[in-house]
């Protein structure tokens, strides 16, 4: 990340919640200076300003970099409050699902953008997020970008911005599908007769686990089922189930994955 050039002319970053918070830290614990940070919050989260971060106040003439940190439903009424930021060289740094580059175009004429999809793995920094920018963002923008999102887990690059409706479908909601997963194992298993703390105990751990297996070995996730998987046995009988062409797991992601796509379409809309 280009320190000197984000501490001398600061950053500016729209929304503190979750995500925005997230980043910040991230920035922060890499080496960005409390004071190049400029938060615009109505609630903002306690403590920022003892840390030297300013929250609230004037902004610097020419950023470095806005980055926008707030929910797609509030950006419009969020846009027209601050001022383009094209002319003085800004960085536009997005990350609102669904609004689209020519979205942020009308409202900063000229400016370089870069739309990014994270989701909230990134709180515990293993985050992935996916990065498109505008015509006007050159390497060196996108670098940074990537310098930026990468504070908080990977970042992949996307060849076109219509591929982010499925990454948001994907990678951006995908976290409460995980989340839902383990609930349905650990009711399952109660329903088999364990204790609830215990099967939510055993269902957490085995999701987290097999994600970091899956990470670790890089291998294709078929190849990982098949080993767990012996004929005739136990996991061969649930997957039976699981696998189901028709009423299992792989069309029910597909309806699934669609529909939250779609949402993003109308979003973008």
């Amino acid at each position: 990340m280009d320190l000197a050039h984000l501490n001398d002319r600061g950053l500016v970053l729209v929304g503190c919640g979750r995500m925005g918070g997230a980043l910040l830290q991230g920035w922060l614990s890499r080496g960005l200076a409390p004071r190049a940070v400029h938060v615009l919050d109505p609630s903002p989260p306690a403590g920022l300003a003892d840390r030297g971060v300013a929250v609230n106040g004037p902004l610097p003439a020419h950023p470095a970099v806005l980055v926008l940190a707030v929910k797609p439903q509030m950006m419009g009424g969020v846009l027209p409050q601050l001022a383009s930021p094209g002319q003085g060289g800004a960085l536009v740094l997005s990350v609102a699902a669904g609004v689209t580059l020519a979205a942020y175009e009308r409202a900063f004429p000229g400016a370089a953008i870069v739309r990014a999809m994270p989701n909230t793995p990134a709180a515990i920094g293993q985050g992935i997020t996916a990065i498109i920018g505008n015509a006007r963002a050159s390497d060196a923008d996108m670098d940074l970008a990537e310098q930026l999102m990468g504070a908080v887990g990977r970042v992949v690059r996307l060849g076109d911005e219509s591929q982010m409706d499925a990454v948001t479908a994907l990678s951006g909601s995908g976290p409460a599908y995980v989340f839902h997963l383990i609930e349905a194992m650990a009711a399952a298993g109660v329903a088999e007769g364990l204790p609830a703390a215990l099967a939510l105990d055993l269902a957490r751990a085995t999701v987290a686990g097999s994600g970091a297996l899956a990470m670790h070995q890089d291998q294709d996730p078929a190849a990982l089922r098949e080993a767990v998987t012996s004929p005739g046995g136990t996991t061969a009988a649930g997957l039976a189930q699981l696998m189901d062409p028709k009423t299992g797991l792989p069309p029910l992601m597909r309806r699934t994955i669609a529909a939250a796509a779609a949402r993003g379409r109308e979003l973008g809309a």
